[in-house]
């Protein structure tokens, strides 16, 4: 059973004549490695040890080839040197699909979300790197009919899944935690960073409440505007505007969670108090889809 499945879907390089032979090198280098060529069966079996629910392999990786940015609220993937590393990647994506429904049930809550977090950030990486260098955006890999989100090129839980599978039927609906949305990461610069460290259990608290920190006071993805009065936030809070609408946290509306992070968002009294006021307008900001590469 394969792990990763082949991803028809994604686009080849646009290549010139000239550049063939070194792109075919490239290519070959990129197979030869990559994650998505390898299979299952014989990685781990029921001798294998007990879960590691540090992410010890991951995380090495993590910190390896994912770096904050110098004002620490994004983050920038090294994709050249992870590659690299293929054998290491491949052996943890290996390890969570031979994962069972069964072991995954005697997780504790947290435990699964970690699990649930990691995997949707370690197969998004894979998917990358099959298609690095030649890629400016995840949603290159996409097409009119299937979104690179939709495509089932991995085994998780024994079945094959797709990364909206993670995202919309696992995280999203029994987990009621709108903060999800600032741990997994979607390989773009507009996304919440990629933290250079794994999700775990115990920290899991602490990591995603300091993700929705970081994210919101990236004033180039969520701001206070002085002038208009408005706050102008992520298309994240659009796309996903029922998530943060639930009461989770204390907000039942948008401008409650925006009055809750009125300190990120803006630098001066007078419009922090106005965020509090949860009177304010809100606008929706671009999204930018381009590679989240170093």
């Amino acid at each position: 059973m394969t792990i990763l499945m082949t991803l028809s879907q994604a686009p080849k390089a646009n290549l010139n004549a000239p550049n063939r032979l070194a792109a075919r090198r490239n290519l070959l280098k990129i197979i030869a490695i990559s994650p998505l060529f390898i299979r299952a069966g014989a990685v781990f079996s029921q001798n294998s040890p007990a879960f590691d629910h540090q992410y010890t392999a991951f995380e090495t990786l993590l910190k390896q080839h994912v770096r904050w940015l110098p004002d620490q609220k994004q983050s920038r993937v090294d994709y050249a040197g992870m590659i690299k590393q293929g054998a290491a990647l491949q052996k943890v994506l290996a390890g969570w699909s031979a994962v069972t429904p069964a072991q995954f049930a005697a997780f504790s809550r947290e435990q699964r979300m970690a699990f649930l977090i990691n995997t949707y950030n370690g197969f998004t990486l894979a998917l990358i790197l099959a298609r690095f260098p030649d890629l400016k955006s995840i949603k290159d890999l996409g097409s009119v009919f299937k979104s690179p989100w939709k495509a089932k090129f991995f085994t998780l839980l024994g079945e094959p899944r797709h990364l909206d599978w993670i995202e919309r039927e696992q995280l999203r609906p029994l987990y009621n935690d709108p903060r999800v949305h600032a741990a997994v990461n979607c390989a773009s610069i507009g996304c919440p960073a990629l933290r250079p460290e794994a999700c775990t259990a115990e920290k899991l608290e602490a990591q995603l409440a300091d993700g929705m920190q970081r994210f919101m006071a990236d004033r180039s993805r969520n701001r206070f505007n002085v002038a208009s009065g408005k706050a102008e936030v992520s298309a994240i809070f659009k796309w996903f505007r029922e998530d943060f609408e639930k009461g989770h946290g204390g907000f039942s509306r948008l401008e409650d969670l925006l009055a809750i992070y009125a300190d990120q968002l803006a630098d001066d009294a007078p419009s922090r108090a106005k965020l509090r006021s949860k009177t304010i307008d809100i606008t929706f900001l671009d999204y930018d889809w381009t590679l989240n590469a170093a």
